[in-house]
């Protein structure tokens, strides 16, 4: 028969405000051991799954990819010049027009050289250049670059680290749930509430970070990489898969994680490590630091850091003017209750 003792009992002095049963050390180290079980499989089952439908994996990732084709950023007309089928160089005009031959409205033409004679000897050989009939050679507007593999092996390490960042996320929504069977239980009802408002904001934001960075940003950060390789001269027909998926999770994984500055400044608030005049003060200190951010997490040129440092700077803003109104709040309630302590104001003698 198991001993009374032993079982968890509520602590008298926090039973009225929550706080779950008192447990031992080794009892909350079972607990923790069995939360980390469950959370490893969760992700396990989560990377095989996404492993299987790495291909899908695939599409969603090249989205922005396939986006940034069709975004023109530069105001140019390109003309790509053929000598039969061989390509010979590529060049951009403003003003449509190669000399006396009218190029047309068309964002990418080709134009072909071909060697004609002028006379009827046939003897004196000129070279013509007229707009190619061949629509093959002609490169449609959203042409870009595409993925390679350069290495045997990169298909399955590439795979492999799709799947693991998948299916973390995938496994998230059970891995926070086994969390906070864990951590919940432990908190005393005015906790609670904060944790789960905390945490119901938190991922929020998070998921608003993500799906920002994927249909707004990502995009015109990688048609701007394209577009500043061609103004170095250089062309980007081609580019490494396994780098680009590296660039595209982790600029949303920064992107989301960013989003998650007012939860983090807020909870210093609420615990008393900050306040409004220290956040206020160091409002130019953060302007820095989101221009960093902005520069490591995207690819660093200025638009995109600039797309990702403003909404940073929006989200700090946003989160000054919350710890004031917190602050102004905090005073009302202090002034209404000395004033119904004290309702006929200060005695002064006379």
């Amino acid at each position: 028969m198991a001993d009374p003792t032993d079982e968890p009992r509520l602590d008298e002095a926090e039973e009225g405000e929550g706080g779950g049963p008192v447990k031992s050390f080794l009892e909350h180290l079972e607990d923790l051991r069995w939360v980390l079980i469950k959370s490893g499989v969760a992700t396990l089952v989560g990377m095989t799954v996404c492993l299987l439908a790495v291909n899908r994996v695939v599409m969603i990732l090249k989205w922005p990819l396939q986006r940034a084709r069709q975004i023109q950023i530069h105001p140019a007309q390109k003309v790509v010049v053929y000598a039969g089928t061989n390509r010979l160089t590529t060049f951009y005009t403003h003003d449509h027009h190669l000399g006396a031959l009218d190029l047309g409205p068309a964002h990418s033409v080709a134009i072909q050289l071909e060697p004609i004679t002028n006379d009827a000897t046939g003897t004196n050989l000129v070279l013509s250049v007229h707009l190619a009939s061949n629509p093959g050679l002609i490169e449609p507007a959203g042409k870009g670059p595409d993925l390679i593999f350069l290495d045997p092996a990169a298909p399955f390490l590439s795979s492999l680290h799709l799947a693991l960042f998948a299916g973390l996320i995938l496994a998230a929504p059970f891995v926070f749930y086994f969390i906070g069977e864990f951590i919940v239980p432990a908190l005393k009802i005015k906790e609670k509430k904060y944790f789960l408002r905390a945490f119901g904001i938190g991922v929020g934001l998070f998921s608003i970070g993500v799906t920002f960075c994927y249909f707004v940003i990502m995009p015109f950060a990688l048609r701007a990489a394209e577009v500043y390789s061609l103004w170095m001269g250089v062309e980007m027909p081609e580019w490494r898969a396994e780098t680009y998926f590296g660039f595209v999770t982790k600029f949303m994984l920064g992107m989301g994680l960013g989003f998650e500055l007012p939860v983090v400044l807020l909870a210093l608030v609420k615990i008393g490590l900050l306040d409004y005049r220290k956040l206020a003060s160091f409002r130019r200190y953060m302007i820095v630091i989101n221009l960093i951010l902005g520069a490591l997490l995207t690819t660093p040129e200025v638009f995109t850091q600039l797309l990702m440092a403003l909404p940073l700077q929006v989200l700090y803003e946003a989160s000054v003017w919350i710890a004031w109104y917190w602050e102004r709040q905090d005073r009302k309630k202090a002034a209404a209750e000395a004033a119904a302590e004290n309702p006929h104001g200060p005695i002064i003698d006379a």
